[in-house]
């Protein structure tokens, strides 16, 4: 489990254009690289898959258990080196401790034994930079710490002075990447555009592993890497809901945790992909229909004229399973309101009701308690989960799916509908808790 994680004091300070350049440069160097993500990301682990050609996957210490984070961990069979990218600032999580913490890349760290790669924006400082560094060194007793890169220098001499103030500091600098303003990749409401989207993301990546082999010590960096043994015997990944799961999967719905759906396949469920956005209709003999979170109201027009999709999944509701995840959950219902204020038709398999006219965040950890059942699980079952998007709620009349509440235990609104053979919930399901 050798490896480091890269992780900075807040997000925006280009720690993503480091990992997925490392990423490559490491395999284009012929090491095999594991790629992991700290905390509920979405979107990341498909920039870490085209990075490097293997499946990225969270490791979550507030919503996942010892079990399931050593499941994950097994991942890395056959890895040389692995690299993990933190979420937000290195020791930001929530104030009450979930299954196995409160959900910061420091405690990820801690647990795999992977030294910590602090990238800092330098920019409007020199010297003082190494203040935040030993801060965060120091901070937490026990964590592992490889060193820093120096982010956004402006020039020789700004390199100079910051060099100066690590070295007093006793902070090794593994690199130091000039201010350049193309690397940034293209984000919208919800972080970084799709994978799936970037207009050419493998001259992207490209491009960044050229930078890091430039400004970086990549020698430095395998030469710091640490980790705990890989753990041995078997550990539960999340169990299928059905046998044969259509799952959507385009430009619309692509939020599916990579270690969900390896779960459904581990134990043998065959997941039957389709697209809605081409009009495509679920498997005839699916057994289930799962709609994941993803970009419904950038697609809203195309969704609502899909009359073949929408009539077959009407068709499969009358006597099997649909389940919808935040996006997925949209499109389920009777309408969705877009941005410039147009209302499109949704399939009306329940009376959800959104708009984007008027945007509202909605952002963390849900615990939710089953008050009906869900796929795969049954009533009063605790699931674990995370909620973010920008939508509103006009209309929900439908019966709740569960009581849901935030990582602190406070009451959440959004608790999920569900009608005859179909429910949706705002939250992205991560893993349920042990009974």
């Amino acid at each position: 489990m050798r490896g480091v994680m890269i992780s900075a004091p807040s997000s925006g300070t280009g720690k993503t254009t480091v990992m997925l350049g490392l990423l490559r440069a490491l395999t284009d160097d012929g090491l095999s690289v594991q790629p992991f993500k700290s905390g509920p990301d979405y979107i990341d682990p498909a920039f870490h898959r085209a990075a490097c050609g293997r499946a990225s996957f969270n490791l979550d210490t507030w919503a996942m258990d010892g079990g399931l984070l050593d499941a994950l961990a097994c991942e890395a069979h056959g890895a040389d080196f692995c690299v993990g990218e933190g979420s937000m600032g290195l020791y930001d999580g929530v104030a009450t401790r979930g299954q196995s913490g409160f959900g910061s890349s420091a405690e990820t760290a801690v647990r795999m034994g992977w030294p910590v790669v602090l990238v800092i924006d330098v920019g409007g400082q020199a010297q003082s930079a190494a203040a935040t560094a030993l801060g965060f060194r120091e901070y937490m007793p026990g964590l592992p710490f490889a060193g820093v890169i120096l982010n956004r220098v402006a020039s020789p001499r700004h390199e100079r002075l910051a060099r100066l103030g690590m070295e007093r500091a006793g902070i090794r600098v593994l690199g130091s990447l000039p201010r350049r303003g193309d690397l940034a990749l293209p984000e919208r409401h919800l972080g970084l555009v799709q994978a799936v989207e970037h207009p050419d993301l493998d001259a992207a990546i490209a491009g960044y592993a050229d930078f890091l082999r430039a400004h970086v010590d990549l020698g430095a960096i395998l030469e710091a890497g640490q980790g705990h043994p890989r753990p041995d015997g078997a550990h539960a990944l999340p169990k299928p809901p059905a046998q044969r799961i259509a799952l959507a999967q385009d430009a619309a719905f692509s939020f599916a945790y990579p270690h969900v759906l390896k779960g459904w396949q581990a134990a043998g469920a065959e997941i039957l992909p389709f697209s809605p956005l081409a009009d495509e209709t679920p498997a005839a003999g699916a057994d289930l229909v799962w709609l994941p979170g993803g970009y419904p109201e950038l697609h809203a027009g195309k969704l609502a004229a899909a009359h073949r999709f929408r009539a077959a999944l009407r068709a499969h509701a009358e006597t099997r399973p649909v389940h919808g995840e935040c996006g997925g959950y949209m499109a389920l219902g009777e309408a969705l309101t877009d941005k410039e204020g147009v209302t499109h038709r949704m399939a009306g398999l329940l009376g959800l009701v959104t708009s984007y006219e008027k945007r509202k965040f909605h952002l963390g950890y849900r615990r939710a308690v089953l008050s009906a059942p869900m796929p795969g699980y049954t009533p009063g079952t605790a699931l674990r989960g995370h909620e973010f998007h920008y939508s509103t709620i006009l209309a929900q009349p439908d019966a709740p799916l569960a009581q849901v509440a935030d990582a602190d235990g406070n009451p959440v609104p959004e608790t999920g509908s569900v009608r005859g053979h179909v429910s949706g919930s705002f939250f992205h399901l991560i893993t349920s808790e042990a009974p």
